[in-house]
């Protein structure tokens, strides 16, 4: 049985992930991003979803990255709050 590197779990299904040359074995998803998952510069929260990046940072949400000095990031289009079918 592998060992799961974030919680030290035996489990007899583990799986492995292949980065860049590095091997890591988890026993769950939730281990894999906690241990994985890139980490927002200003909030810390592990960055799930594709996120935003600038300036070499990686950010959760356009607010985050504005609270980091970065304000070319937006988390929508202005649109003028029109829906559009």
């Amino acid at each position: 049985m592998k060992k799961c590197e974030c919680c030290g779990n035996p489990y007899d299904k583990a799986f492995e992930i292949h980065i860049g040359g590095t091997v890591h074995v988890f026993d769950s998803f939730q281990c894999a991003i906690q241990t994985l998952a890139p980490r927002c510069a200003h909030c810390k929260v592990p960055i799930i979803g594709q996120g935003m990046e600038a300036r070499g940072q990686y950010f959760c949400c356009a607010h985050c990255a504005r609270m980091a000095g970065v304000t070319e990031l937006a988390d929508r289009a202005d649109d003028g709050g029109a829906a559009h079918p």
